[in-house]
């Protein structure tokens, strides 16, 4: 297997762990009336590869799934990762060859 593969499905994991753990933060924050957790910060985190992540703690803890604004961004997000990854995916193997 590549390194850039296995570097790439090392940064999914991580940040997806680290964006569930940062959506189930702000998940008890906001029924306890604490400090909550930006939405650019979840948008980021989801940008940098921890998409899945967020989708499952859209899911699982049934969080931020009412804002439809909140929605499109984060949809917008996957597809720019997806997008980039893709593209360097492409590009490196591109030079491999």
């Amino acid at each position: 297997m590549q390194i850039w593969l296995v570097i790439l499905a090392a940064d999914l994991f991580l940040m997806s762990v680290l964006t569930l753990a940062f959506y189930a933060w702000d998940k008890r924050q906001a029924g306890r009336d604490g400090w909550r957790v930006p939405e650019n910060r979840l948008h980021l985190l989801s940008l940098l590869g921890g998409w899945p992540g967020g989708l499952l703690g859209q899911r699982w803890l049934r969080h931020k799934t009412v804002k439809a604004r909140f929605r499109f961004v984060f949809w917008l997000t996957v597809v720019v990762h997806v997008t980039l990854a893709g593209a360097v995916t492409y590009l490196v193997r591109l030079s491999v060859n």
